[in-house]
């Protein structure tokens, strides 16, 4: 079995030893993300956009998409957040919605109010 590993540029990335996802035996794992770039939005809304937009470059570059992730999962620091995000949610997955659970935890740094994860299957 081969491992592809593929590389976003994030900040923790090189410092904590990770990389943004990870394909192997037809899955592709994609590493907890939180919104990207130099210009965090303060925003939960805004921030489930960037993740997700991280999320989709690492999916794209495995070979896959949205429509093919069968897990996912939403960690917040405050659950009173998560109501904003589920009509982003609710667009990028469309048809296809995964298997997810949402997880109330600290996140590395205060400023971020999202993270997710997921875990797509790759087309044949």
């Amino acid at each position: 079995m081969t491992i592809r590993r593929i590389a976003s540029g994030g900040i923790y990335e090189k410092k904590i030893g990770y990389c943004r996802a990870v394909v192997a035996g037809g899955f592709v794992h994609v590493a907890g993300t939180t919104a990207q770039g130099e210009d965090i939005p303060e925003d939960v809304a805004g921030q489930c956009r960037s993740a997700l937009e991280a999320i989709g470059s690492a999916l794209s570059k495995a070979g896959c998409g949205f429509k093919d992730v069968v897990r996912v999962v939403y960690y917040l620091p405050d659950a009173a957040d998560f109501p904003a995000c589920w009509p982003i949610l609710a667009e990028t997955f469309g048809d296809n919605p995964p298997a997810a659970t949402m997880l109330e935890c600290g996140l590395i740094d205060p400023k971020y109010r999202i993270e997710i994860e997921v875990t797509a299957l790759l087309p044949r």
